[in-house]
């Protein structure tokens, strides 16, 4: 009787290694994705630090934006994220993190903490970021996607920020990220001696200004013209 050699085992193209090259597949793509961001919309715009820049390359943005706009993720525009809110344009995120000089170890707060991007960005770099979002369901998912990505040195919270986060001030650094009629007085006391506080003010037309403490006073300078949505909450009813 003639014996035939059996036939080969093709690879199973739906098994654990073809999920695991897969996957490796489209990491290696998304991490292009970034790295194209930050070569073509931030570095060229004169985004220089090489921290902010590495954060920026490390989070991955499309996990913070809704399923179906994961592949917008990576745009040159701010996209919704539900209840009314947007999370920020690459390039004002990566300006706004420069802005405030980290430089490592710090203790930061954003306020306006939408799906959690800014804050795993800011992560990259200080030691602990408290974030505040005033939607509370906004809240409770970026809570969620933060601690499922393994950002440990992120804490986030339902909250209105106009009152800052007593608990954990000072801050070396606050982040807002929403417009704001004027600086809440609230979160210039919670700044340490030469603290930055980042945020955009008026209502139509916005202007990104930085504060930064000296002592029992504050400096305050304008930075560039922007658009975020408005900040909401105590904020509107002094």
């Amino acid at each position: 009787m003639i014996q035939h050699d059996p036939m080969p085992m093709l690879p199973d193209s739906s098994g654990p290694v073809a999920r695991v090259q897969a996957a490796s597949s489209e990491n290696s793509a998304l991490a292009k994705a970034r790295d194209a961001m930050v070569a073509s919309q931030i570095i060229t715009r004169g985004v220089r630090d090489p921290k902010t820049l590495a954060a920026m390359r490390a989070v991955p943005r499309h996990l913070f934006v809704p399923a179906r706009l994961a592949g917008e993720a990576h745009a040159d525009r701010p996209l919704p994220i539900g209840y009314g809110q947007t999370i920020s344009q690459p390039y004002i995120v990566a300006f706004m993190t420069e802005a405030l000089g980290l430089k490592g170890g710090e203790t930061v707060l954003e306020v306006g903490a939408g799906s959690g991007y800014q804050s795993a960005v800011l992560s990259r770099i200080a030691a602990r970021v408290f974030g505040i979002e005033i939607v509370e369901p906004l809240a409770r998912e970026a809570k969620e996607r933060v601690a499922s990505l393994g950002y440990t040195n992120v804490e986030i919270r339902a909250g209105d920020g106009y009152a800052g986060w007593p608990e954990h001030a000072p801050f070396d650094a606050i982040l807002v990220a929403a417009a704001a009629p004027r600086v809440p007085e609230s979160l210039k006391q919670q700044l340490k001696d030469g603290g930055r506080l980042i945020l955009p003010l008026g209502e139509h037309i916005q202007e990104l200004k930085i504060v930064t403490r000296r002592g029992a006073t504050f400096e305050e300078r304008s930075l560039l013209a922007v658009q975020f949505v408005p900040m909401t909450g105590e904020i509107r009813k002094d």
